[in-house]
């Protein structure tokens, strides 16, 4: 995944985004797979597990008779965690085969955006599910709002824009689509799934809540890539990683789009 920037070696940012993710999108997540209707002995398959919190979620939820295939290119931050039932491998999507088996449920969230074969990636998925299989995915579009609405001082919220800004372009410079979440929904359809929907959520992220944190990880372990371009001075950068830790201040996530669809009987 040449695109990919948050590289998991740096263990320290890696856990604290992972830690982040959970608490802001599990109960998203969560809710969208739910309504596929998955059941005990569903087989399932996590595309880029994270930290594993979904992949034990549907653990759960398929039992003993079902099955979960967790995937990640660096799977370091996983494990079985003692469940007979969850299976984890190494796996990159945009170029490994795929199992040899066929799914209920496959579901992915903040992965393809960073994948360079993207747009093959979901066909692909589609002929991996079963007959009334599920496709879950979920990406973040940072094109639709501004994440400096909220600041109500005007220099903070200038800096803000200059830096995610300068992340945005250095994410582009690596070959991701930062339009790609909107791009979901019509993606499920070409595809021939049936029964499409989605949606999109955002929240306002105060100085040292999980969101604010997320960002400071994200920041501080691209930070040499960001100076190395000539993106952002060290002050630039430095300014908005303590505001992140301000609980007066207060900023826009980016948008998380999710879709689903289902394959045809």
């Amino acid at each position: 995944m040449a695109s990919y920037i948050f590289d998991n070696a740096a263990e320290r940012e890696t856990e604290q985004r992972f830690s982040s993710l959970e608490s802001l999108y599990d109960p998203l997540t969560t809710r969208d797979l739910l309504g596929t209707g998955i059941g005990p002995g569903w087989r399932c398959w996590e595309i880029g597990g994270g930290s594993g919190s979904i992949g034990a979620w549907l653990s759960d939820r398929v039992g003993p008779e079902g099955h979960v295939l967790m995937t990640d290119v660096d799977p370091r931050f996983l494990g079985e965690k003692g469940r007979g039932n969850l299976e984890v491998r190494r796996h990159d999507v945009g170029l490994d085969p795929l199992p040899d088996t066929a799914f209920d449920l496959i579901h992915t969230r903040l992965v393809l955006i960073h994948v360079p074969q993207r747009e093959a990636a979901i066909p692909r998925l589609v002929t991996a599910l079963k007959p009334g299989g599920w496709l879950v995915v979920e990406d973040y579009d940072t094109t639709f709002i501004d994440r400096a609405f909220p600041c109500p001082n005007a220099d903070d919220a200038e800096a803000v824009r200059k830096c995610f800004r300068a992340l945005r372009t250095l994410m582009e410079l690596r070959g991701m689509d930062m339009n790609w979440g909107r791009s979901l929904y019509g993606r499920l359809v070409a595809t021939g799934l049936v029964n499409v929907e989605g949606d999109a959520h955002f929240e306002f992220r105060r100085g040292g809540s999980p969101g604010a944190r997320l960002d400071q990880a994200n920041f501080r372990q691209v930070r040499d890539q960001l100076l190395g371009e000539r993106l952002l001075t060290s002050e630039e950068l430095d300014r908005l990683l303590r505001l992140l830790d301000n609980p007066d201040f207060v900023v826009s996530s980016p948008v998380l789009v999710s879709a689903w669809g289902q394959r045809q009987n």
